[in-house]
């Protein structure tokens, strides 16, 4: 499994787009970047997650910064997940789990002593160059998305 530190390149993977087109990491490349991955559409954290990058979307684009949220979904929940909440973030659908695989994302977690595999919610900062600038694991929703937005405006103010 990789381990994905600041100052590591970030892994070129390749994503779907909830209108089926592909997109290609290194294709954002030019500004910086959010990339945060999370477990589920449609589930109260991840909701809350996407909303409240949602809600602070405004200031990520004054800062240059982009937000791509990722889950295994498949691109037409991700539709429906968008409308349902009017996100105004861009999601991609990662159903091979791949992208997951190269970031890190995809652990064994544990609930009410059932092991099973799935999505460690954990953000990635990514510059302008592309290479990793900051990274947050095992996130806690609450105040999350605040904390990231003022890393972005530090980076791009470095």
């Amino acid at each position: 499994m990789a381990e994905i530190n600041p100052g590591d390149m970030a892994p070129d993977a390749t994503l779907t787009t909830p209108e089926g087109g592909t997109l290609k990491l290194s294709q954002l490349r030019g500004k910086p970047l959010v990339l945060y991955f999370y477990p589920k559409d449609d589930t109260s954290g991840c909701t809350r997650e996407a909303q409240d990058f949602s809600r602070f979307k405004g200031a990520f684009d004054i800062a240059g910064v982009a937000i791509l949220g990722v889950s295994k979904d498949p691109p037409a929940k991700h539709v429906k997940f968008t409308a349902k909440y009017d996100l105004t973030i861009s999601l991609a659908s990662d159903e091979d789990g791949s992208v997951c695989v190269a970031f890190g994302t995809w652990i064994e977690k544990s609930l009410y002593g059932r092991k099973y595999m799935g999505i460690d919610r954990a953000t990635f900062l990514i510059d302008a160059d592309g290479r990793v600038a900051k990274v947050w694991r095992k996130v806690k929703v609450p105040g999350h998305a605040e904390a990231v937005l003022a890393a972005a405006e530090e980076l791009v103010r470095a």
